[in-house]
């Protein structure tokens, strides 16, 4: 801000604090109002309408699919598109992060008088290509398939078995490819077929060694396909 800038902009504020309200008891007033509006409606919707609770929790089931509220989809979506292992942290954390402390320290490395958008080109931009970027993440998160989806490419034959390893919460614990919890509970199954024969695969599904779950209720046959497909894993 140049001199000529620090003059007109001190002169425009002395204009506007003679034509203004104070901010005690004015603005703490008008604010105080608008949050008592704000939480009566809430808590009239929240008494007619009602409140979803969904399902009860069970810490003994394998098959929840976790998904973040809306608003976090874009993050999700992030989180999906950058699956390197080593990179979560970047994404997670520093990105975030980083982004927090740009906006924190905003008023310290733009000193420009101007508040126009349009006499602001760089700050536009940047704030558009945020919103875009973070709307588009956020459909994609909306659209996006189950976060249980194995997107390793697998013959036809197998497909079944696949799915049902799936959609058995496996890949809480374990990881195949670039999908499940890496550095999870269980060991990684990428190559899982190359390691252990069938049966033994199968026995371990059925058994469930150390603090694994048994997934003998899911059958004979399902139990076939799953060791079928882990079997071909190699």
């Amino acid at each position: 801000m140049n001199s000529r800038e620090k003059e007109e902009y001190l002169r425009e504020y002395e204009i506007l604090k003679k034509k203004g309200k104070p901010f005690f008891p004015y603005a703490i007033m008008k604010d105080s109002v608008m949050m008592l509006i704000v939480a009566a409606v809430m808590i009239v919707m929240s008494i007619v309408m009602g409140a979803e609770q969904g399902p009860k929790a069970d810490p003994t089931t394998t098959t929840y699919v976790p998904r973040p509220e809306w608003y976090f989809f874009y993050l999700f979506e992030l989180l999906r598109v950058i699956k390197p292992p080593e990179l979560t942290p970047i994404a997670t954390i520093g990105i975030p992060t980083i982004c927090m402390v740009l906006l924190l320290l905003l008023p310290f490395y733009d000193r420009g008088a101007e508040r126009i958008p349009w006499k602001r080109p760089i700050a536009s931009v940047t704030g558009i290509l945020v919103m875009i970027a973070m709307a588009y993440l956020t459909y994609m998160g909306a659209v996006a398939g189950s976060p249980t989806e194995i997107e390793k490419p697998t013959a036809s034959q197998y497909e079944a078995g696949k799915l049902i390893t799936a959609e058995s919460g496996c890949l809480a614990c374990h990881s195949i490819g670039e999908n499940g919890a890496h550095g999870g509970l269980g060991p990684d199954l990428t190559h899982i077929g190359a390691k252990l024969p069938r049966q033994a695969i199968k026995r371990s599904v059925a058994v469930g060694p150390g603090i694994m779950p048994s997934f003998d209720g899911l059958g004979e046959e399902n139990l076939n396909q799953v060791a079928d497909y882990l079997a071909s894993l190699d």
